[in-house]
């Protein structure tokens, strides 16, 4: 406990003596204007003024579709204050410290992925508060956008250690684990302990709490904070059916408007965002287009996607006991696949086999986001020449290749229109199935989903399976 509690305080003191002091004390002073029951325009006008570029940053925002549909221009704070409100300026000001004193550096992502999920989080807290309350949704808005405050700030602020810490979770280390080993204390404590220490609220801070659901405002914050989470799962992941059904009781309304006002939200997050000039969030924002939804699940689900070194060395050893023991064609594609995907990071894989007498190539297997289309679509006539297409050319010169590297460029033709529409542009790993010498097709290996180049350790991986696949495949050939 000794330790714990040193490493929360020493974080506190190391914050506190950082960048954030100047937006610390915006928000103290914001904050107690709201404490003070006859708070003046003129007093929140002082407060802005004393930052030239803040007040100019809220009157932009003031002036936006966003606050201002009358498009009314407006030239200063006290006007501002008037058309559209003590709250909603302070909201402004709020917000948009936070962006400037968190993202005026070259950022890292995982600060804007946390800093879009505390907008999407603190939109949906207002707009559920408007359900059960009469005033205060200003102040849901703020509890949830700080209701990360601590982890923020580390991620901004934290130094040598975030980029310990961000090595250790791509590694795949137990997240709470890594958290604690490297800081000596959980982000939950930061959090508490960088508004304990802010003076920003007690709401900010009860909201964290478990006792106090029954106060509607902190039961908002809670709501909000959790769906910006489960958000990022998918909006039909079971947390999510969870959330809509807790809303639609909260608020009295059913499940179906709950859902369309968790999506009508989430629009609005993005808006808001932009408005703040944090537009580079709005993509990290979990979208509600079909299209857009698939493609950000995808993502998400590539950029978790890491090496697992206990995997590829079990699919290793499993596809070298089935050259030697019984097995059968599934058990050697299950395993290679495996290999490839989890083992290897590979975000893609595809083994397309010859068929329709030796014609054709068609796909026998998938694995990976955005691969089931293969399954069906993916058909591509053999040329026994090689020199029509790249699946060929690697079939008839039985070596594989590293496509999209300069050693490569030579046969970049033979990446045709039509392969490039299927498959998407970038690199990728291609290479001959063969058992013994027999042709049985080709495998194909990609990270298009994310973008993320391939490895020089991933192309030795896949050169590797596809010959102990191959092996697999020969010794079952000839039990048989």
């Amino acid at each position: 406990m000794r330790e714990t509690s040193y490493g929360l305080q020493s974080w506190i003191d190391r914050l506190n003596q950082s960048e954030l002091p100047a937006l610390a004390a915006v928000v103290q002073d914001l904050q107690r204007l709201t404490e003070q029951e006859h708070a003046s325009v003129q007093q929140l006008a002082d407060v802005l003024l004393r930052d030239a570029a803040l007040t100019s940053k809220v009157l932009r925002v003031g002036n936006s579709s966003y606050y201002n549909p009358s498009q009314e221009t407006i030239k200063t704070i006290s006007r501002a204050i008037v058309m559209i409100g003590f709250d909603n300026v302070r909201l402004i000001s709020l917000s948009v410290s936070l962006i400037d004193g968190l993202l005026d550096r070259t950022p890292r992502q995982q600060l804007q992925e946390l800093l879009a999920r505390s907008f999407h989080a603190a939109v949906q807290a207002r707009n559920i508060a408007g359900y059960v309350l009469t005033k205060h949704e200003e102040e849901v808005f703020i509890a949830a956008l700080l209701h990360e405050v601590g982890e923020l700030a580390f991620w901004g602020c934290g130094g040598r250690q975030a980029d310990e810490l961000g090595e250790e979770l791509a590694g795949g280390t137990d997240h709470d684990e890594a958290v604690e080993q490297v800081l000596g204390t959980s982000f939950r404590q930061l959090n508490l302990g960088l508004i304990k220490s802010w003076n920003i609220g007690e709401l900010a801070s009860f909201a964290h709490g478990s006792g106090n659901q029954r106060d509607p405002a902190a039961h908002s914050v809670n709501l909000g904070v959790r769906i910006g989470a489960a958000a990022l799962n998918g909006w039909g992941c079971p947390e999510m059916g969870d959330l809509v059904r807790e809303l639609a009781d909260f608020g009295g309304i059913s499940e179906a408007d709950a859902m369309q006002q968790i999506l009508a939200s989430a629009d609005e997050a993005v808006s808001v965002a932009t408005t703040f000039g944090a537009s580079r969030l709005c993509k990290l924002i979990p979208s509600t287009d079909p299209e857009q939804v698939q493609l950000q699940q995808a993502q998400r689900a590539a950029s978790l996607l890491q090496p697992d070194l206990l995997v590829m060395q079990q699919a290793m050893q499993d596809l070298g006991m089935m050259t030697a023991s019984r097995g059968d064609v599934g058990l050697v594609l299950d395993a290679l696949l495996k290999g490839l995907h989890q083992g290897a990071g590979l975000e893609r894989v595809m083994l397309t086999v010859l068929a329709d007498q030796q014609r054709s190539f068609r796909v026998k297997c998938v694995v990976g986001e955005q691969t089931q289309a293969w399954l069906e679509q993916f058909v591509l006539p053999v040329d026994p020449s090689g020199q029509s297409h790249i699946f060929s050319y690697v079939l008839r010169q039985r070596q594989p290749l590293w496509m999209g590297v300069p050693a490569s460029n030579n046969l970049d033709e033979l990446v045709t229109l039509p392969l490039r529409q299927q498959l998407g542009k970038g690199m990728f790993f291609i290479a001959p199935l063969m058992a013994g010498t027999r042709e049985i097709g080709v495998l194909y290996a990609d990270n298009r989903i994310s973008g993320r180049a391939l490895k020089h350790e991933q192309f030795v991986a896949f050169q590797r399976f596809t010959q102990l696949a191959g092996r697999c495949l020969d010794a079952l050939g000839k039990r048989n």
